[in-house]
């Protein structure tokens, strides 16, 4: 018993902390935390023994269920110093909506090997540009109209998806290079984070129905246990995060966003080829 209970604790103060980190960096980089989780999640799951053809879907439905609670935090914070685009996100979301379900449904029809090395590329790329890519680097002086808007949106939403991510890690990038400054383009993400995390969570629930071997306290691919003890660190710390993102120098944000992915993406692609 001692064990047991020693082990449960080793768990919930994982998820704990996990939390923590990951509102805070929802708050800072408007992500979600949703890259922070994962990997954690995937690690705790592997720990439990979760079968490898489900662990990452695990991980990926139960991170965006947290990240419905997360992103609504993060982005009334920054609502309240005007850094969300409303605008954009009404002429954007359908499509990011619509891309969610795509990428839930193919979340839900392969193996777990195949979430894991989207998250790990993606990941990587990212960071790549995020930390040595030029802040003159712009691909055009506002963000395109249609069909490439949606097409974008589409890409963004079906991506996020299947890594369990709020869309900061492609919309973030994306606005910036299309002339949008950093801070604003952060606080849309975090918006954007919702219209991902809501459908795709659900998505995930009835995707992983009925499935065999997974741990106690599972509704599908979302395991309510990490829900519970997740949700209120993360919710508390996001306005943290938050406040600190408007006292940091924009390229100093950049650099962190991508050193922080980085780390993430190696992580990932050592527990892929493991």
């Amino acid at each position: 018993m001692p064990v047991e209970l020693g082990t449960l604790a080793i768990l919930a103060g994982s998820l704990l902390g996990a939390g923590v980190v990951a509102g805070i960096l929802a708050g800072l980089l408007g992500i979600g935390g949703g890259i922070v989780l994962v990997p954690v999640l995937f690690q705790v799951f592997t720990f439990l023994e979760v079968p490898d053809a489900i662990r990452m879907q695990l991980a990926v439905g139960t991170s965006l269920a947290t990240i419905i609670a997360t992103s609504i935090s993060s982005m009334r914070s920054h609502h309240k110093r005007g850094a969300v685009d409303w605008p954009l996100l009404s002429r954007w979301g359908p499509a990011v909506a619509v891309g969610v379900v795509c990428g839930t449904i193919i979340a839900g029809s392969v193996h777990g090997d195949v979430l894991t090395a989207v998250f790990g590329t993606v990941a990587a790329l990212v960071a790549v540009h995020m930390a040595i890519g030029s802040e003159r680097l712009k691909l055009a002086d506002r963000l395109p109209g249609e069909p490439v808007r949606s097409g974008t949106g589409l890409v963004i939403g079906t991506v996020s998806s299947m890594m369990g991510i709020g869309g900061a890690t492609l919309s973030v990038p994306t606005l910036v290079m299309c002339s949008y400054p950093i801070r604003r383009a952060v606080g849309t993400a975090s918006a954007i984070g919702l219209v991902i995390a809501l459908p795709g969570a659900i998505g995930f629930m009835i995707s992983g129905w009925g499935a065999e071997a997974l741990p106690v306290a599972s509704l599908g691919f979302v395991n309510v246990l990490g829900f519970a003890l997740i949700i209120p660190a993360t919710v508390l710390c996001a306005p943290l995060g938050a406040r600190l993102a408007h006292g940091i120098p924009p390229r100093a944000l950049r650099v962190a966003f991508g050193v922080f992915l980085a780390l993430t993406s190696a992580r990932m692609f050592y527990s892929f080829f493991s």
